[in-house]
């Protein structure tokens, strides 16, 4: 009955709803990135927010470390994760936006090895869905990978 590929469910609110949804999803102070700050904290870390002198507005930045600590959502990012499905509505542009926000990922992340800065990324299905770490696990991760000084580190899901 469903067997057509081009068969879609139909959303359940208007787009009008939906796009006033979506414009009021976070960039910044997102429950994950809350987590691993409530986290790092616990530890007796301390960090600045969401620097704007910083290319791409670092989430954590640990000047004494001289190292960031980004918490991407697998969505927005595009994550090639459990977490993460293309939008079946408005092909084009979300494919638009999101090949967007990987470019824009990898020119900051340039400009911050180019500046010096080491670069953390903690993706959100990391700390959400049925295969996240535990959180002292990637809190562990991300202490030792300060104190390292190695350039970069990347914590995701644990896999299937």
């Amino acid at each position: 009955m469903f067997a057509s590929p081009c068969w879609r469910m139909a959303d359940i609110v208007s787009p009008e709803v939906r796009s006033r949804m979506m414009a009021g999803i976070r960039g910044k102070d997102t429950k994950p990135e809350l987590i691993v700050r409530r986290a790092l904290h616990a530890r007796g870390l301390r960090y600045r927010l969401h620097a704007r002198d910083l290319p791409g507005k670092p989430d954590l930045v640990f000047p004494k470390f001289r190292a960031v600590i980004l918490v991407h959502g697998c969505f927005w990012h595009g994550h090639e994760c459990h977490l993460f499905r293309w939008p079946r509505s408005r092909v084009e542009f979300w494919q638009a936006k999101i090949s967007k926000n990987r470019y824009n990922d990898l020119i900051n992340a340039q400009e911050l090895a180019d500046a010096g800065w080491r670069r953390a990324i903690v993706w959100e299905c990391a700390l959400k869905g049925k295969r996240r770490m535990p959180v002292d696990t990637v809190t562990d991760q991300l202490e030792d990978w300060l104190h390292s000084g190695l350039s970069g580190i990347e914590i995701v899901a644990v896999p299937a």
